[in-house]
């Protein structure tokens, strides 16, 4: 891979780009010792063909794998400026929720040109954080390639998506902590990749991620159950679904619907969201096409 480079942001340029809205990368000139934070910022780089830029990146930046091989400077939400400084970057890429704020605030006093990238969870929003990073890295013709590959993949999901005619209704279950059902709402990443992939969001008049109820997980009578794919402690298996008197009771667990994906793919947000919604939906429809 070819490898990019630039000089350093001066003083009062860095200055003007830190009071920017945090999705505004207009007076980026690029970096040639990166850090990303967030998965779908490090997706998003190395598909620019950017990869090699970057020195380091956060706990929830795991694919392609061979991020893996790159320092870790810690989990997206709960930063150390101090790691993140100790790799001597030129410019860090962020996800728009990265923190603590007293973290990214550390960052940018330490004179790192900091850029922090739109929220994302549809198509408008996937195809801004992908320019928002190439503009950023000074490869804005290669961002703008990359958002027509990615925009088509989008257009053929919403095109699946309308064509399905008894939609499934589908519980996104995020945790399931002391017996408390974790499940997504109106207006979740998980909706919005559910209705992405031709479902409907089973959980209704709850917003965001929450506790429900067992009488809402009851009402909801979800016919698929979907969770992250996760090891270890945060791994939930089907018996931990069945143990619950409200989950075993939904026509999904009755059926054996519980689906889990990669939780990066599902709900990153970015270039691959459109490979996310077409597994979903075949996951969904099996007999579909």
């Amino acid at each position: 891979m070819i490898r990019l480079t630039c000089g350093r942001l001066h003083l009062g340029l860095a200055l003007a780009l830190w009071t920017l809205p945090v999705f505004d990368t207009a007076l980026a000139d690029g970096g040639s010792r990166v850090v990303s934070l967030g998965g779908s910022v490090t997706e998003i780089v190395v598909a620019l063909g950017a990869g090699d830029r970057l020195v380091g990146r956060d706990s929830t930046s795991t694919w392609p794998p061979e991020m893996m091989d790159l320092p870790d400077v810690g989990y997206l939400r709960a930063l150390s400026a101090e790691g993140v400084l100790g790799l001597g970057p030129d410019l860090v890429l962020a996800e728009a929720d990265a923190g603590p704020p007293e973290a990214v605030e550390a960052l940018k006093a330490a004179g790192v040109p900091y850029v922090a990238m739109p929220g994302a969870t549809d198509h408008a929003g996937i195809l801004d954080k992908i320019e928002a990073v190439a503009a950023a890295l000074d490869l804005e013709a290669e961002g703008a390639a990359l958002a027509d590959k990615v925009g088509a993949g989008l257009e053929a999901a919403e095109a699946r998506a309308a064509a399905v005619t008894a939609p499934k209704r589908v519980l996104f279950v995020l945790s399931l902590q002391g017996g408390r059902i974790m499940a997504a709402g109106e207006g979740s990443s998980a909706a919005s990749i559910i209705a992405l992939a031709g479902g409907v969001n089973a959980l209704e008049g709850v917003k965001g991620y929450a506790q429900v109820t067992d009488e809402a997980v009851i009402a909801a009578a979800p016919d698929v159950i979907l969770m992250m794919d996760r090891e270890g402690s945060m791994a939930i298996s089907d018996a931990d679904v069945l143990a619950l008197p409200a989950l075993a009771e939904t026509p999904a667990a009755r059926d054996g619907r519980i689906l889990r994906m990669d939780g990066l793919l599902l709900l990153g947000f970015g270039p691959r969201t459109p490979e996310a919604a077409e597994k979903l939906h075949a996951a969904l429809y099996p007999l579909a096409g």
